[in-house]
């Protein structure tokens, strides 16, 4: 077995503004804050770790950086929301009202928001 199919995953997302996005992070998702120091600030993604580091300058790409599968995505929506956050509505792409795509075949459900940086994020629901 190699060393890495043992070993725990990190994630990188970048930031210009880590004190904006934290509360994001934290409050928002609801993502447990496990520590801070001058380099990042330690979310614990259900036994991954998310580091929410700051980039000077940063800018964010356009393709999703960090996805979150859920069980029930319209309910994971419509929590969000209730949070103020709105999913993005990408023109002609078929999305329902809540911002959430299905693809043919209904397999796989995917809705998509941003961070406070504009990094693209979604919500995910397979089966």
């Amino acid at each position: 077995m190699s060393t890495l199919a043992v070993a725990s995953a990190v994630m990188m997302v970048h930031t210009a503004n880590r004190a904006a996005a934290v509360p994001f992070y934290r409050d928002v998702l609801g993502l447990p804050l496990l520590s801070q120091d001058d380099y990042a600030a330690v979310f614990d993604l259900n036994g991954a770790t998310l580091r929410l580091s700051d980039v000077e300058g940063w800018r964010p790409h356009p393709h999703t950086v960090l996805g979150f599968t859920v069980p029930d995505i319209g309910a994971a929506v419509l929590a969000l929301r209730d949070k103020g956050l709105h999913c993005l509505i990408y023109p002609g792409f078929g999305q329902d009202a809540l911002g959430i795509w299905t693809a043919p075949g209904g397999e796989a459900k995917v809705a998509w928001f941003n961070d406070p940086d504009g990094n693209n994020l979604s919500l995910n629901q397979f089966g």
